[in-house]
């Protein structure tokens, strides 16, 4: 599945604007399956965890903005997927946890960089310390997801975000999702000469030009 990730996000088919991933079923994803890691070597751990980047890379860095529909249990490598994302719906019944702790492991699909991003260091070392879970309505204004709905609505808000995403202009889908991520980590002088370059690339955009004319000439 993880191989499978990969390819659909690096090559999306032509004319995507905006991708919505969910599980199907009672659950969004359960994460990886232990017992394909329990004689696992170092060197196959390694490789293993480089799979994981490689498949979530161009989710967080990829050509569209991805939302990622939570429904019941999003354990382990299935908040690190949820996290690659760029906006995550929560169903009422939805829970996030990371269990590594508990099992001699540790997070190994990026779970370490983005997750401290959305909930902080100390949240996270919680988590995988106490075995500690966030349902949907805590987890939201920690920064777990933004929006939380009704069980069974889920989707239908994916669909719809990504609808609204979909009406935007495509150098400010590039903006958004992979400069501004970037512009975020960078020292602020650099940020600030990132931020001026896309400012004046997605103005000078023949599209913009024509949405700016069309808006004010309403």
């Amino acid at each position: 599945m993880i191989a499978a990730l990969e390819r659909c996000f690096r090559s999306p088919p032509e004319g995507t604007r905006a991708i919505v991933v969910h599980g199907d079923g009672s659950h969004f994803s359960a994460g990886l399956d232990l017992s394909t890691i329990a004689e696992t070597t170092a060197a196959a751990g390694i490789h293993l965890s480089r799979a994981w980047h490689r498949a979530f890379e161009p989710i967080e860095h990829g050509q569209v903005p991805v939302i990622a529909v939570l429904q019941g249990a999003v354990i382990g490598g299935g908040l690190e997927l949820a996290a690659a994302a760029h906006i995550r719906v929560a169903e009422r019944r939805a829970y996030d946890a990371l269990p590594e702790g508990a099992r001699g492991i540790v997070v190994g699909g990026g779970g370490s960089v983005r997750l401290p991003r959305l909930i902080g260091t100390a949240r996270m070392i919680d988590m995988m310390l106490t075995g500690r879970t966030y349902g949907a309505a805590e987890g939201a204004p920690l920064g777990c997801s933004p929006y939380v709905v009704a069980d069974g609505q889920g989707l239908a808000k994916g669909i719809e975000l990504a609808e609204r995403m979909a009406a935007n202009a495509v150098l400010s889908h590039f903006a958004i999702v992979q400069a501004l991520p970037r512009i975020a980590r960078a020292d602020p002088e650099t940020g600030l000469l990132m931020e001026r370059l896309m400012a004046a690339i997605a103005v000078s955009d023949d599209e913009a030009k024509a949405r700016l004319k069309a808006f004010l000439e309403k």
